[in-house]
């Protein structure tokens, strides 16, 4: 018996690997089903108030709102634009921002319901970027749902 995943979540950030993650999952979930998108801001941000420039108070909360600003914006326009793309294919989209560590908040956020996880692979050594630090061993191990992992893009 094929299974059609109507719950399809997706753990993007918007890179190129996310986004053939996306591309996957759109193709795969069914019109009227619903696309959960997982944004995870690594805890490692946690920490980006910096150090020895900034010596005082005032410049740690003025760089922490600055730091803070720009995470919001990037996360806000990938929010958007996965939206739109989930509405024009007639999916019901549902966004989820959270602080964590990237393997554990996709293995909470999976556990709340979806049929189907989608992520995109490491990207490949060499290539410039952060790390998202997921774990997919331990994250496919943990899982209750088929995980699927689509190869970076060439």
């Amino acid at each position: 018996m094929k299974m059609t995943p109507k719950r399809i979540l997706i753990a993007s950030h918007g890179t190129p690997g996310a986004r053939a993650a996306e591309k996957a999952a759109l193709a795969l979930c069914p019109r009227g089903g619903t696309l959960s998108h997982l944004i995870v801001v690594p805890d490692f941000w946690k920490g980006m108030q910096g150090d020895d420039w900034l010596n005082n108070a005032a410049t740690r909360d003025v760089f922490a709102r600055y730091v803070e600003s720009t995470l919001e914006g990037e996360v806000r326009a990938e929010v958007t634009r996965l939206s739109r793309l989930a509405a024009s294919r007639g999916l019901r989209y549902r966004p989820t921002i959270t602080l964590g560590d990237p393997t554990q908040c996709l293995i909470d956020r999976a556990a709340k319901g979806a049929d189907l996880v989608v992520i995109g692979a490491p990207r490949p050594r060499g290539r410039a970027g952060l790390r998202s630090r997921l774990d997919t061993e331990k994250l496919a191990r943990a899982l209750k749902v088929p995980l699927m992992i689509i190869p970076h893009p060439k």
